[in-house]
């Protein structure tokens, strides 16, 4: 079940992803990023209220590292989608979940297996067969910002399963990370000019910007809380297929034979980490 909330997510995701695509005609990057955390710190704090969850933390350390994490992983995966092409900027931005699963073993000490690592890694594969990638040596610092986004994303997922593990209700945490993503955004946006008036359309891409991704992040930190983590990270691979499939349905997009050989790639992949995750950490000799 726990893995079904993290490709709920990943649709939404996606879905937002759509949102971002349509409004970077009318929206700079900054304002983006801006109203997709204003949209979801209001979201989640109606519903945050209607479920009686109290906006103060006992944990706010904890909160403030997710959210600057998963702040900062945003905005250099922004910078990166400015200065590289789409695909490569998104391939690195994919990395995060092999930087989990280091993390977790390097770190945490987890019992993280050889067959989970080799999964994780053959999702990866996966991801850059599906986006064929291609990087100019002069697109250095731009290829440094979309590693960074994917390491400093693993940061924040991390500290997500952290604050389940401390019993933070979903909604407490997006709405922190809303607030801190508005906080840190608005002087993005302002640096950019002046803020754009608000057209019926605008403002409805800039509600599904919000909206999808406050709804794609709780169900990604519900993932994240009664899940796997590892196996949590893999399956956000399936953003790249949805958003694959969306490109076909709204722009026409065509997809080549390598891209569906690299979606059941993809789906293997995942399929491999769950298995591996399931099978028990091998015994430490007493001696």
């Amino acid at each position: 079940m726990q893995s079904l909330w993290m490709i709920v997510a990943s649709l939404l995701f996606a879905c937002m992803g759509v949102c971002v695509k349509l409004g970077s005609a009318h929206f700079s990057t900054g304002e983006l990023v801006f109203y997709r955390g204003f949209v979801g710190l209001l979201l989640m704090a109606l519903l945050a209220r209607w479920q009686g969850i109290a906006y103060r933390t006992p944990h706010w350390r904890r909160q403030l590292s997710r959210g600057l994490s998963g702040t900062g992983s945003l905005m250099c995966y922004f910078f990166a989608l400015g200065a590289l092409p789409l695909a490569t900027a998104v391939t690195l931005n994919y990395t995060s979940p092999l930087f989990v699963a280091l993390l977790l073993a390097l770190w945490f000490r987890e019992p993280v297996g050889r067959s989970l690592f080799g999964a994780v890694a053959l999702g990866f594969i996966g991801v850059v067969v599906l986006l064929q990638p291609t990087l100019q040596p002069e697109q250095w610092l731009g290829a440094v910002a979309g590693l960074g986004s994917g390491i400093v994303a693993s940061l924040a997922y991390i500290n997500v399963r952290e604050l389940g593990r401390l019993g933070e209700p979903e909604a407490r945490t997006v709405l922190w990370f809303s607030l801190v993503t508005s906080l840190l955004g608005l002087p993005w946006a302002l640096a950019s000019g002046a803020l754009h008036g608000l057209s019926f359309e605008g403002a409805a891409i800039l509600l599904g910007v919000g909206i999808f991704g406050g709804c794609a992040q709780l169900a990604m930190t519900r993932a994240y809380r009664y899940g796997k983590t590892v196996v949590a990270a893999n399956l956000s691979y399936s953003t790249v297929i949805f958003s694959s499939l969306f490109g076909v349905t709204l722009w026409g997009e065509t997809l080549p034979s390598t891209s569906l050989i690299a979606i059941a790639i993809i789906i293997a992949s995942g399929v491999m980490v769950s298995v591996a995750s399931r099978k028990p950490a091998p015994a430490m000799d007493s001696d």
